[in-house]
C-alpha cells in the first residue's frame, strides 16, 4: 500500500455516496478557518474511482475537500490506497470512529497555554469547544467553593465531550427526567436527573439479567 502524498485536482475527487460522517456547520467553519490560517491539513485518503477513469473516490477527508473547495484551492494532498469495495466500506465505518479520548490533564495544560496567548473567544473559532467550555475547562484547576448536593458535602466534577447529536439526545433525556424540588441550582437539578436516568438503566439491566438467569 503506497503512502506517498500526491497532489490531485479537486475536480477529480468524488465523494463516496455512502460516507456516514457529518460535521456541524459551526465545526466546518472552524475547519475552513484552520486550513486558511495554517495552510496545513491532514492528507485525504482516496482510491481510484471504479467507474470514472482518471478520478478518485474519497474514503476519508470529505469535509477537508469541501473546505479546500470553498477556499478556492485547485488541488488536495492525498494518499491513494488500492482497496476494493469491501475494504472501502470497512474504512468508511472505522476511519472517522477509531480514535482515542482526550486525557483531561494534558488537555487542560494545552488550553491553559493557549489561553495565555489567545482569548477564549478567539480560540473557540478554531477548536471544537465553545468559549464558555474553554473557560470552564481552564478554571477546573482553580480552587472552587464546596458544593452541597443532598447529604453529601462535596460534589465531584465530571467533564466529558459529546457530539451535537449526542448532546441533543442527552438534553432531551434530562428534560424528561423528574427534577427533585429540593435541588435549587440548575447544575444540581441536572445532576439529579442524570443520576435518575443512570439508576433506571442499571435497574433495567439488572432485571434483564435476572430474567435470563431464571429462564
Amino acid at each position: 500500500m503506497a503512502n506517498s502524498v500526491q497532489a490531485i485536482p479537486l475536480s477529480r475527487l468524488i465523494a463516496h455516496p455512502d460516507n456516514p460522517n457529518r460535521m456541524s456547520r459551526a465545526n466546518f467553519r472552524k475547519l475552513v478557518r484552520n486550513i486558511k490560517g495554517s495552510g496545513r491539513y491532514e492528507p485525504l485518503i482516496v482510491r481510484p474511482h471504479c467507474e470514472r477513469k482518471g478520478c478518485y473516490e474519497i474514503i476519508n477527508g470529505h469535509n477537508r475537500a469541501r473546505a479546500l473547495t470553498e477556499l478556492g484551492c485547485r488541488e488536495a494532498d492525498c494518499l491513494v490506497w488500492q482497496v476494493d469495495d469491501r475494504q472501502t466500506d470497512i474504512l468508511l465505518v472505522t476511519l472517522n470512529r477509531l480514535s482515542g479520548s482526550d486525557l483531561l490533564s494534558k488537555k487542560l495544560t494545552l488550553l491553559e497555554r493557549l489561553t495565555k496567548k489567545i482569548n477564549a473567544g478567539e480560540l473557540a473559532k478554531s477548536i471544537p469547544q465553545t468559549a464558555k467550555q474553554i473557560e470552564r475547562l481552564v478554571n477546573l484547576n482553580r480552587p472552587v467553593a464546596l458544593v452541597k448536593l443532598g447529604a453529601k458535602p462535596l460534589a465531584t466534577a465530571m467533564v466529558f465531550f459529546v457530539s451535537d447529536i449526542q448532546l441533543e439526545t442527552i438534553e432531551k433525556a434530562l428534560s424528561l427526567a423528574p427534577e427533585p424540588k429540593e435541588q435549587a441550582t440548575k447544575a444540581a437539578r441536572r445532576a439529579a436527573a442524570l443520576t435518575i436516568i443512570a439508576q433506571r438503566f442499571l435497574t433495567k439491566q439488572h432485571n434483564g439479567a435476572c430474567r435470563l438467569n431464571t429462564g
